[in-house]
């Protein structure tokens, strides 16, 4: 069921340049495919769409949620700028909901509160089984997959797991699922799933959502099961091991029952 893994050479998404380079880059590509598809004569509403979508996506360069608006909401901005300087200001009103909705569907409000869409690093996870090691067929999550840079990672380093993913996002569950058709993805949040059926959850979270996921481990998983964390300490507990990844991250393993750290 689940095939030959990527070679190791895989990558996910490079380093954003310097700021403000991935706004005016995206602002730069959005507008290059706006007058492609003008001049090839797809609707208007597509046009705006998937013009709009290009700052959406790219968005993942913004280390700062109001960088990440600054990048995706920069082609809408100026467009609608350009409609009033030339006088052409008559488009329907609804048509400026249109990326905001795709923004709101990469970005859930209910999600705002967990990480950002930043990619893992491709090889930042092949040091995994040293450290925590897994029969052929463990089962592996990653708790808010995005569009799937982690599980490649993960299959990187365990190429006979099985792996999940749980995403509350409708587009990157979907953009997820197609990238990786042999990982399991489905919409969830990841606060609400249950983690008991997992031997490894693999959280790319936030400093300070850390604690709740660290909880929610330690009430779900089963002995013996693995919490591995990349570049945020759970300062509460004892890992059991870590290590750097080449890019310089560091990875955080804890297995259950947890050691604590005021214990």
């Amino acid at each position: 069921m689940f095939d030959t893994p990527p070679e190791a050479t895989a990558s996910g998404w490079r380093k954003a340049p310097p700021w403000p380079a991935p706004a005016l880059l995206s602002w730069g590509a959005s507008w290059i495919l706006f007058r492609f598809l003008n001049i090839q004569g797809w609707p208007p509403v597509w046009v705006l769409v998937m013009s709009a979508a290009v700052g959406v996506l790219l968005s993942v360069w913004g280390n700062s949620w109001w960088r990440k608006l600054f990048i995706a909401g920069g082609f809408p901005v100026s467009f609608a700028l350009s409609l009033q300087v030339l006088g052409q200001g008559d488009m329907p009103s609804w048509m400026w909901l249109l990326p905001l909705a795709i923004m709101l569907l990469v970005y859930p409000v209910n999600a705002w509160s967990d990480a950002p869409l930043f990619p893992t690093p491709a090889k930042a996870l092949l040091e995994l089984p040293t450290h925590a090691p897994l029969p052929v067929g463990a089962k592996i999550v990653d708790a808010g997959c995005g569009m799937g840079h982690g599980l490649r990672a993960l299959r990187l380093a365990y190429p006979q797991a099985q792996f999940y993913g749980l995403e509350w996002s409708v587009v990157l569950r979907w953009w997820c699922a197609l990238r990786l058709p042999w990982a399991r993805i489905r919409r969830a949040d990841i606060w609400e799933a249950d983690w008991s059926g997992y031997d490894m959850v693999y959280a790319f979270q936030r400093p300070e959502s850390m604690p709740r996921a660290v909880a929610k481990a330690a009430k779900q998983l089963r002995p013996g099961a693995y919490l591995v964390s990349l570049d945020f300490q759970a300062h509460d507990l004892v890992e059991k091991a870590r290590y750097q990844a080449p890019n310089g991250k560091m990875v955080w393993i804890y297995q259950t029952p947890f050691v604590y750290a005021h214990d």
